[in-house]
């Protein structure tokens, strides 16, 4: 948990702290230390929404496009449509980003030398130490506040807004402890208007304490007289380290893994509040952060959220379900305007709106329609891995059938077999082509069998459900390539393009895997296959982009039962993608971003643990050390959860494995390892100890 101590200015390289709703980002030196504070609401009003571009009518012609091969003029095609109806889409249009609020700088009347700087990851406590002086911040979650102690010295406060140049003007007020700032030029409804920042220092017998908050909105909120920095960080560390304590990982042979674990979860826990976290989590030192952070979902948030219920702490999953439900009326417009059906359709990148705004002749994102289903997947897996009944009657069938009505109604079935046209696997184009501008899309097909699958489990008396099946069955396969792989795109013109960050194809090997795949042994051969393809490109010089795409590669080779390639995954993610401050990139050192903090912990858990979805009245289905890399000789982790749900407790070394399963309810487990299977019946709450011989 040490950094090396290097004084920057450069807030990227800073340590973190956060309390979900807001984070600090902590630099600078003994001469002068900084904190950059952001707020999960306060995105600056740049870019007005508008709603989606009405190109239903114009669907048969861009299906007929696509039939004939003219895949890029199908995608031009969309932009010419949206530019002549508003001309604000003759150029790309981004959403608004998540940016800094400001920057506190505390002058300490007494630098030296002989700095460092740590973070507690249990506490949430980031820490700087030199010469008889030490300076402690957290983020508390009980008081919303950043908290600051200096002990050993004084110092002196100012507070500044971040560095560079607003995208639109800003105007700025500091008087005393307290910066306002008023967005300009955002007239449109539900933009905001600006925010405060307020910092107040009390002086103790042994220094300084300050606290700081942001406040969306003109109206600052007060801070409490002198606050008890002990008791309030007793009460964070109590709520923060409950949730980090959850899961622990020891593996005497990998320190470095272990670490990165534990860093990349307690990122994930700290910029995860009200709402899930963002590219950049709940930090932001800048005013346009790259692809201006928000929630990308073609693959950037699901990484993020992956770990979350196989660690133990499904409370940071509804925060997404929350944001799906303030923009659920965007999502309608979206597929009313876009394709003419009802439903649900989830543009690649969310942010203070859901409207489909962002998409270019390259970029031809209207044509991914998988969205809404993949997001349907995560609904899921909340369920699978809490059990709540409730969630799946109030909350996830509502949301599934909606996500079915577009697909419905959107889906051409001819001759028994469904096609999705247009389609697009995210971000990849085929290496004949060039274009994005695909049909039949793999991840298309087997995100909504998820959905239709799910529905007809769970909600089978629903007037639809003869229509569901209708669908399901209607479902293309999987199709292997010439060279032997599974193919990204089930349409046999498109060859598939390796070199490519992306995987989409791979998605059931995500979650739960994809049984037709796993009992077939030439499809089994080919997704082996492909993930091996992918991953030699990943580990050679020419890859140096997307770090939580080799993280779903090397899971979705977990699942697989591929130890040395997960491995091989995890190592270069490892050693590539993760600065000193503990805070991962996007690409090599390059991109402050916080996808991988929840893809690395997730590909480590997928090493250790697989499991079925569980079906009402079936047993749970679990593989413990499904992909154990053989540089992992002895090793223990606890509070793993697999699909049922049931908790996992580990510890193996040479020719022995211990397991503790504990169930909540009273259910049977079919347990494979590498030496066997056993069937073991679980009672309620009761722990089961295994121990079994490798």
């Amino acid at each position: 948990m040490s950094h090396p101590a290097i004084a920057t200015e450069n807030w990227e390289h800073a340590l973190i702290t956060g309390n979900g709703r807001q984070g600090a980002l902590c630099y600078g030196s003994p001469t002068a230390l900084r904190f950059t504070l952001a707020h999960e609401e306060v995105f600056q009003p740049v870019t007005e929404p508008l709603p989606a571009p009405h190109t239903a009518t114009a669907l048969p012609r861009l299906r007929e496009m696509l039939r004939a091969g003219r895949f890029a003029e199908a995608a031009a095609e969309v932009c010419d449509l949206a530019a002549a109806e508003h001309t604000g889409f003759a150029e790309t249009r981004w959403i608004d980003p998540l940016i800094g609020t400001a920057t506190l700088t505390v002058i300490p009347d007494r630098p030296g030398g002989g700095w460092s700087r740590h973070t507690d990851f249990g506490t949430g406590r980031v820490v700087h130490q030199w010469d008889g002086v030490t300076c402690e911040a957290f983020f508390s979650r009980p008081a919303d506040a950043l908290l600051i102690r200096l002990t050993g010295c004084g110092g002196t406060l100012s507070l500044a807004p971040v560095g560079g140049t607003p995208e639109r003007p800003v105007d700025f007020t500091v008087d005393g402890p307290t910066l306002t700032a008023r967005f300009r030029g955002a007239d449109w409804a539900g933009a905001l208007d600006g925010y405060t920042v307020t910092a107040r220092s009390w002086r103790t017998g042994s220094g300084v304490v300050i606290a700081a908050r942001t406040t969306p909105g003109l109206k600052p909120a007060g801070l409490p007289a002198m606050p008890d920095f002990d008791a309030l960080l007793a009460a964070h560390a109590a709520e923060h380290g409950d949730l980090f304590g959850r899961a622990r990982l020891d593996l005497p042979g990998d320190r470095r893994t272990q670490l990165l674990f534990d860093a990349g979860r307690y990122a994930i826990i700290s910029s995860t509040g009200s709402r899930p976290p963002t590219l950049q989590g709940v930090w932001s030192g800048t005013w346009s952060p790259p692809w201006r952070s928000a929630w990308t979902i073609d693959g950037n948030l699901q990484a993020a959220l992956l770990a979350v219920h196989t660690t133990g702490t499904p409370e940071l999953m509804p925060p997404l379900f929350d944001l799906l439900d303030a923009l659920r009326d965007d999502l309608r417009e979206n597929a009313r305007r876009l394709y003419g059906v009802p439903g649900l359709y989830a543009p690649a990148h969310l942010g203070t709106h859901g409207r489909q705004n962002h998409f270019g002749p390259i970029w031809c994102l209207t044509f991914w329609t998988a969205g809404a289903a993949w997001l349907g997947r995560l609904y899921l897996e909340h369920w699978q891995h809490t059990g709540d009944r409730s969630f799946l009657d109030e909350r996830a069938l509502p949301y599934l059938r909606e996500v079915a009505d577009f697909h419905l109604a959107f889906a051409e079935i001819d001759g028994g077999r469904a096609r999705f046209s247009p389609s697009y696997s995210p971000e990849n184009h085929p290496v004949n082509t060039g274009a994005q501008a695909t049909v039949d899309a793999a991840m298309d097909v087997r995100a909504v069998g998820d959905v239709l699958r799910a529905l007809l489990t769970h909600d089978a008396g629903d007037p639809r459900a003869p229509r569901w099946q209708a669908l399901l069955d209607a479902l293309p396969p999987h199709r292997i390539s010439p060279a032997g792989e599974l193919a990204e795109w089930l349409d046999p013109r498109f060859d598939d393009n390796h070199e490519h960050r992306h995987c989409s194809h791979l998605y059931p090997f995500y979650y739960a895997g994809d049984v037709t795949i796993e009992e077939d042994p030439a499809l089994r051969a080919a997704a082996v296959a492909a993930v091996r393809r992918r991953l030699r490109w990943w580990l050679s010089e020419a890859s140096d982009e997307m770090g939580y795409g080799l993280a779903l590669l090397g899971v979705a080779a977990a699942r697989l039962g591929l130890a040395a390639e997960a491995h091989a995954a995890l190592t270069r993610l490892a050693e590539a993608y993760w600065r000193p401050n503990l805070v991962p990139t996007h690409n090599r050192d390059h991109l402050f971003n916080v996808d991988l903090a929840g893809g690395f912990p997730a590909l480590v858990a997928a090493m250790l643990l697989a499991s079925r979805d569980v079906v009402p009245g079936g047993p749970a289905r679990l593989r413990l050390l499904p992909a154990l890399p053989a540089e992992w000789l002895t090793g223990s982790v606890r509070g793993l959860v697999a699909r049922g749900p049931v908790r996992v407790d580990l510890a193996w070394r040479p020719g022995m494995l211990e397991a503790t399963l504990t169930s909540a309810q009273a259910r049977t487990a079919v347990v494979g390892w590498p030496g066997g299977t056993v069937t073991v019946a679980l009672l309620a709450g009761v722990p089961s100890r295994l121990s079994l011989p490798g």
